[in-house]
């Protein structure tokens, strides 16, 4: 993460391992990927924006069972120690939907051809590959503020869209989605007093600003205001200097993460 005040709440469950059942191209640059497993039977369902550390296999050798049940500093330290040739690669996911009674869960990947390691992975549509899953907790915990803020680009998606889906129904506020294409929409459930502004970014525009210049555009939010902010690294720290300087929101109020940096 290049920028985030997330506080990560480690769950029991460690290290929880799953078999990809169903892959599937959901929109022109996403990709869902449907795991099951027994483990998942005891996985802690927070809802919202939770997040998780995904391991995926890059070649046939790679071992799940050396892997550490949590990944601080010391467990990152131990992984990096591991040989290359066996190590799967981590990343940050968020849970799109988790369905206990099936021990499944979805996760949807942004998909940029050969850019990366984990969204070509999910675009080969890798039914059978076996992943690893560390549970790291939520990053937006609703306090009940009369007005809610979500600002977020296609690699914020799931964590937009859970949120809006778990928020109280009396819930009230707007929810800015930045994308590369508006054909990455998704059906939302949002309570009824919230305003979606999806946005597409025009070709050659920096990722963050079409979000941004919506966010500074916003009417005066009324009562009391909470926020959440993620994606590319300037949206999520922008949208904070916005809030907290020149709408005076509590710093407290805003969570914010950088999944990624535009070079």
């Amino acid at each position: 993460m290049a920028s985030s005040n997330i506080v990560v709440t480690h769950a029991e469950t460690g290290l929880v391992t799953a078999e990809v059942v169903e892959a599937r191209r959901i929109s022109p640059n996403f990709v869902r990927v449907t795991i099951e497993g027994d483990e998942l039977a005891a996985w802690r369902d927070l809802g919202f924006d939770q997040w998780f550390r995904l391991a995926v296999p890059t070649n046939d050798h790679n071992r799940f069972d050396n892997l550490s049940d949590t990944f601080n500093t010391a467990a990152y330290l131990k992984y990096l120690t591991l040989p290359k040739a066996t190590r799967p690669v981590i990343r940050n996911y968020t849970v799109r939907e988790f369905r206990r009674e099936q021990r499944r869960m979805d996760i949807d990947f942004v998909v940029h051809g050969d850019h990366g390691i984990a969204g070509p992975w999910a675009q080969r549509f890798p039914v059978g590959d076996t992943v690893g899953l560390i549970d790291q907790g939520c990053g937006f915990t609703p306090k009940g503020a009369d007005t809610t803020v979500l600002v977020g680009d296609e690699t914020a998606l799931p964590a937009v869209v859970g949120i809006l889906r778990d928020l109280p129904r009396e819930a009230s506020g707007h929810a800015i989605i930045e994308l590369a294409d508006l054909a990455d929409r998704q059906d939302v459930a949002a309570p009824d007093g919230f305003s979606v502004h999806w946005l597409e970014r025009a070709k050659g525009q920096t990722p963050a600003e079409a979000a941004l210049a919506r966010l500074r555009d916003l009417p005066a939010f009324e009562g009391s205001v909470e926020a959440f902010a993620g994606g590319e690294s300037k949206l999520a720290t922008g949208a904070r200097r916005h809030l907290v300087g020149d709408r005076g929101v509590a710093k407290q109020a805003v969570s914010f993460c950088g999944y990624w940096r535009h070079q």
